[in-house]
């Protein structure tokens, strides 16, 4: 078991799209020459002060590039922070700590190595920096409890690094997840209204045979053609989509609800907002993804309306049918609280959107409320959709 972990750690890549450069980044930096001017200047027990301003301005510059060469920086700086104590026990010189208390920048390369680094160069760059700790402290003369205390306080940003990246990464993952459940959904939403019409296909060509026995003998073969096709699809088909079921969901092949069902949708009973909907243009030969997809928004839009909107006694909600695409429009009049309210639900209606060539916009509005916009293509409802009957 451990040797598995340890193996897991060493394989572990780095986190993908690291910043190389931050505004923060040269916040630090000034900071940390600011901190190295003003301690020279005003510090009057420095230890080889030339040497001590360069080592430390040199430990300044390293950070910028802590997020894309991790063990580098690393090695580099605590490589440097050995030398003088070296220098002075070469020397013969009293043991004193050479540098300046600035110097202490090289505690954000501890956080940056856990938080942006591969498995390897953590590993690799952990023991750069515990053999760099432990030749620090046989070169000076403090005590067992100040060297224990220092040594965690090393540590200490190591370990809130590691705690971020494991922290980013779970919600990573928690996302990821959220996107692949919205595209199984439409995965089965679009297995079953496909096939629908495949079983109709199959249905027609089943009785198209029988029609045709006083008919040339071609025409019985292109009917059977027919029905062996669309069979084979129609299994296909289930066994494909088979694999992204939940495991006890049935196969019923019901129509997902979609523009029809908004009404009965906006007239939940209880909810605390006037919902004021609008339909506009023809909505009733929607692709049937984009129907789905449709009724999806305005469903998530409403839910997040009725739990987080701020004193709103209003929801607008417009759905339009353009030439070309479909816009949804979902308003309320709470008050802006300051916080966004972007979660997962949100997240997998992008995805959806997304997976259909559209897109979808969230966040405040430019004087009270959260808005939901989308846009999605509506294309393929010129080759022959079939419309849905309303429920």
């Amino acid at each position: 078991m451990l040797r598995d972990d340890l193996r897991t750690l060493w394989t572990e890549p780095r986190p993908p799209d690291a910043p190389a450069r931050v505004w923060r980044d040269w916040a630090l930096l000034a900071a940390g020459l600011a901190g190295v001017v003003l301690e020279a200047t005003l510090r009057e027990n420095v230890v080889w002060r030339p040497v001590a301003v360069v080592f430390t301005v040199w430990l300044c510059l390293l950070p910028l590039w802590r997020r894309t060469r991790p063990l580098a920086m690393v090695t580099l700086a605590f490589g440097s922070v050995i030398l003088p104590p070296v220098a002075s026990l070469v020397a013969a010189a009293p043991r004193e700590p050479v540098g300046l208390y600035t110097g202490a920048v090289v505690l954000v390369l501890v956080y940056a190595l856990p938080r942006w680094g591969s498995g390897r160069e953590i590993v690799l760059g952990g023991a750069v920096i515990l053999a760099a700790d432990a030749l620090c402290v046989v070169t000076d003369g403090t005590p067992v409890v100040e060297k224990a205390v220092g040594f965690v306080f090393l540590l200490l940003p190591g370990v809130v690094g590691a705690a971020v990246r494991f922290r980013v990464t779970a919600r990573e993952r928690q996302l990821e997840q959220v996107r692949s459940r919205e595209r199984e959904q439409l995965a089965r939403e679009l297995h079953d209204t496909v096939a629908h019409h495949v079983s109709a296909m199959v249905i027609i060509a089943q009785a198209g045979r029988v029609l045709a026995g006083a008919e040339p003998s071609a025409a019985v073969e292109a009917l059977e053609g027919v029905e062996e096709e669309g069979a084979r699809t129609l299994e296909e088909m289930r066994a494909m989509v088979a694999a992204l079921r939940d495991r006890g969901v049935g196969a019923e092949l019901a129509p997902p609800a979609g523009v029809a069902d908004l009404e009965r949708l906006v007239r939940t009973p209880g909810g605390r907002l006037r919902v004021d909907l609008g339909l506009d243009g023809e909505l009733d030969a929607l692709p049937p993804a984009v129907d789905a997809a449709v009724y999806r928004i305005v469903q998530e839009s409403v839910t997040n309306a009725l739990r987080h909107a701020v004193d709103a006694t209003e929801l607008v909600v417009r759905v339009a049918a353009e030439r070309h695409t479909v816009r949804v429009s979902v308003r309320d009049n709470g008050r802006r609280t300051g916080r966004g309210r972007d979660g997962y639900g949100l997240t997998g209606l992008r995805e959806r959107a997304t997976l259909l060539g559209g897109t979808l916009r969230a966040g405040p509005g430019t004087d009270r409320g959260w808005h939901v916009e989308a846009e999605l293509p509506r294309a393929r409802s010129e080759s022959g959709v079939h419309s849905r009957p309303r429920r």
